[in-house]
């Protein structure tokens, strides 16, 4: 486990389409704590949860794990996670900063850590995963966002573009954008302090942004893609993926 490595999971309770989601009941625990399970069993670097919720802070806390309070008038998690961090580390020990979405209880814990081996390159602001698309379905569905990327080395992807849209054209893969970002920590600084891109904007992708203000992201290859609990049906699709209780 690395000192330098900060995992922050955001967690609100005012989903839009699956209220109160972070305490959804997957398998006898919430949600949120599998999430926090999987990161810590990543054994990457400390993990804390950053909530607007006292039940999220307690139901975190009884399960034996770091939470923090922040704000509920965040517009993004990017924005929270800047919050939480200025709250734990202010002596700016954390060099490298996770992004775990708390909506991802399936998330495989070593794809935690691939997500970090971008940074090994001074060049790399931020780097995320994604999976190659095998469903055909997933080609043309809007809600799977595609990374649009320029091959550096096996298995990992400088990012170009992300979009709705089924891209690139022509032959060969295409890539499923999976929402785990780690972020060097002046590069998160950075970011939240822009203002939504026109791109970003437009396609409703937060991490146009960085793209368009010149930062540069690479994206680990990895082998699935976790469930993103979003909706009813999805929270149904997570407990028969991890047990029902």
């Amino acid at each position: 486990m690395s000192d330098d490595v900060l995992i922050l999971i955001p967690a609100r309770m005012a989903s839009t389409r699956l209220p109160g989601k972070p305490l959804a009941d997957i398998a006898g625990k919430p949600m949120i704590v599998h999430v926090l399970n999987r990161a810590q069993e990543a054994k990457a670097g400390a993990v804390v949860v950053a909530t607007d919720s006292e039940p999220v802070f307690s139901a975190v806390e009884k399960a034996g794990g770091r939470a923090v309070m922040t704000r509920a008038d965040h517009v993004s998690g990017s924005d929270r996670v800047f919050e939480a961090l200025q709250q734990i580390d202010p002596e700016r020990r954390a060099r490298i900063v996770v992004n775990v979405q708390g909506d991802l209880p399936t998330l495989t814990p070593a794809d935690i850590k691939a997500a970090l081996e971008p940074l090994a390159d001074p060049a790399v602001d931020i780097a995320t995963l994604a999976a190659e698309i095998k469903t055909p379905q997933e080609l043309t569905n809007p809600n799977v966002v595609k990374l649009v990327g320029s091959p550096v080395s096996p298995g990992r992807l400088r990012a170009l573009y992300f979009t709705r849209a089924t891209a690139p054209s022509g032959d060969g893969p295409l890539y499923h954008h999976i929402g785990l970002y780690a972020y060097r920590r002046d590069a998160l600084a950075k970011f939240v302090a822009l203002k939504p891109s026109p791109l970003e904007l437009r396609e409703r992708l937060e991490q146009l942004r960085a793209l368009e203000a010149g930062m540069r992201i690479d994206a680990m290859v990895v082998d699935s893609v976790p469930l993103g609990v979003d909706t009813p049906e999805d929270l149904e699709a997570a407990r028969r993926t991890l047990g029902r209780r």
